[in-house]
């Protein structure tokens, strides 16, 4: 048996009962010992590996709720607002018009033609958001300046809506006589009163495109070069474990993931929930489906989570609030699932033993899930479920207090305090609620087990910088969303380590740093309780190890 021990300038544990070490024996991918080298050398025989010995070590970092579409995404055109950085390291500049992303458009177009891409050949962009814009939606008068022929499909940033423009429409077959919830059509007084504006709103409407042309949006199918590309970005960013939080888990979908995962040269381990809303299989089959792939887990391949969704998206105006409503008078969101269809799916999950994940952002959503989860676990005890609100991002203090008596636990979306922070406060939310947005103070003086995350590609991947908005919980417009809901950046860390390995059931594998666990370390070149919260975000990340293999970025 080889034992390596590694030395380093610091060890930063996250474990409380050992907080700082300076070396760690690993055997067989796994922590044998922490501490000095003296502790280490008790075990014997050991190669002394120096390369980290002027790095922090602390434990790989957990992202709790992303998707594998981060990796794949960047085969499409990027018409986000805030610059972004591809697997690749190139930085592309973020638009900030309508007009810029036409352009943009516009350009792909041109490109595709002189390359003799037939004019079916769709042009596929992602990261749109209109609500930095105003007041002004994207709608077929913008997209059929792109291209009067090509269908022109542009995925919203948050994942829930999308435009197209009107030979997509046309291909689509939707018209002003499509009934379909999220179909948005021209209010009384335009033009085109009754006409599909372009754009869609959640899955059942965006269904209607994808039936047609199903590459997509995050539901489009995976790829080998994208899950390789995810993970060349989660090892810049130091992330070892991560999700894919809504996977079909079809045939070709399970191929992609073992084929990629069975090679050790892929630095990441993967967790893909099943999708259990508008999905293949109706709730039985689809827990038996989940419960028979359980048998095919590996180190770095992990199923057994089950993800459920409520409502919509909060900036995309579809996700459900309780009173007072959208602070600039829009209507209420959807119902991605009705609540008693959701109570119903979820207790046959739940009675098959599995932990579901349920995306809420609206706090009415949020109340709804509570009430069903509250109803469910009054019919059918089970200790130690572990079942998670993912997102959250209107939970207040009471709503936490009935999570931690029912071990609910909550991964927030800290990364909207920056993203859409102003918006929240100025259009969505108002100050009141947009100062307890993401409420990582509260969930934790109520006694809920905390992550957070970045739901990429909503957000870049990233917990390192995830961490720096709940320390700061600033916004682009230098606002400070709620200093009593700050956490401390040993919080913070732990947010996305121990945290997120809770709702994962993993925290006695990963998570820190301490014998027996799997050997999984983010290698920093600063250390992050050194630096200061402002500087968080800035850290720099040398690189990985997974389960004892290492991976430089």
């Amino acid at each position: 048996m080889t034992t390596t021990v590694y030395v380093a300038k610091s060890i930063l544990t996250m474990n409380p009962m050992q907080p700082r070490a300076t070396h760690v024996a690993v055997r067989d991918g796994r922590i044998l010992a922490v501490g000095d080298l003296a502790r280490c050398a008790e075990w014997g025989a050991h190669t002394l590996d120096e390369r980290f010995a002027d790095k922090v070590l602390m434990p790989g970092l957990v992202e709790g709720h992303c998707h594998l579409k981060e990796g794949s995404m960047w085969e499409w055109t990027y018409t986000g607002w805030f610059d972004r950085r591809d697997p690749d390291g190139k930085v592309w500049a973020g638009l900030r018009s309508m007009d810029e992303v036409v352009a943009r458009l516009a350009e792909v177009d041109a490109r595709l033609a002189a390359e003799g891409a037939p004019a079916t050949q769709p042009l596929i962009a992602w990261g749109f958001d209109p609500i930095y814009f105003g007041g002004e939606r994207m709608t077929v008068e913008h997209l059929d300046r792109t291209s009067a022929t090509r269908p022109v499909v542009i995925s919203h940033a948050n994942g829930h809506l999308m435009n197209v423009n009107s030979a997509m429409l046309r291909l689509a077959e939707i018209t002003r006589d499509n009934d379909v919830e999220g179909v948005v059509k021209f209010a009384p007084g335009h033009p085109q009163a009754g006409e599909p504006t372009g754009e869609l709103q959640e899955p059942a409407a965006m269904f209607l495109v994808l039936r047609r042309i199903n590459n997509a949006g995050l539901l489009a199918p995976m790829t080998e070069a994208g899950v390789r590309s995810f993970a060349r970005l989660a090892c810049r960013q130091g992330v070892t474990t991560a999700t894919d939080l809504v996977n079909k888990l079809g045939e070709d979908d399970i191929q992609v993931l073992e084929r990629t995962l069975a090679d050790d040269s892929v630095s990441i381990r993967l967790l893909p929930a099943f999708q259990a809303f508008h999905g293949t299989h109706a709730a039985p089959a689809g827990a038996e489906h989940v419960k028979s792939l359980m048998a095919r887990n590996t180190d770095r391949l992990r199923y057994g989570l089950v993800k459920m969704m409520l409502d919509g998206s909060i900036q995309g105006f579809s996700a459900r609030l309780r009173w007072p409503g959208h602070f600039n008078g829009a209507p209420n969101g959807i119902w991605v699932t009705a609540p008693a269809q959701y109570e119903a799916d979820f207790e046959t999950y739940h009675r098959a033993g599995l932990t579901i994940h349920t995306h809420t952002n609206g706090d009415e959503a949020s109340e709804a899930a509570i009430d069903a989860i509250e109803r469910v676990l009054t019919r059918a005890p089970r200790p130690g479920h572990r079942h998670t609100l993912q997102h959250g991002q209107m939970i207040d203090a009471p709503l936490f207090r009935r999570m931690a008596s029912l071990g609910l636990c909550a991964n927030l979306f800290t990364n909207h305090l920056w993203y859409w922070g102003d918006q929240h406060y100025e259009m969505t939310m108002g100050p009141d609620r947009a100062n307890r947005l993401d409420a990582c103070g509260s969930a934790l003086a109520a006694g809920v087990p905390l992550a957070i995350h970045s739901d990429a590609p909503v957000t870049p991947l990233g917990p390192l910088f995830t961490a720096w908005c709940a320390v700061n919980r600033i916004t682009p417009k230098g606002r400070v969303l709620g200093e009593s809901e700050k956490l401390t950046v040993m919080q913070a860390l732990h947010a996305v380590t121990l945290g997120p390995a809770w709702t994962l059931k993993l925290d006695g594998e990963i998570g820190s740093i301490e014998c027996g666990k799997r050997a999984d370390f983010c290698v920093l070149e600063d250390d992050p309780l050194e630096v200061g919260p402002a500087a968080l975000k800035d850290v720099r990340v040398w690189g990985t190890v997974l389960s004892g293999r290492v991976f430089q970025a």
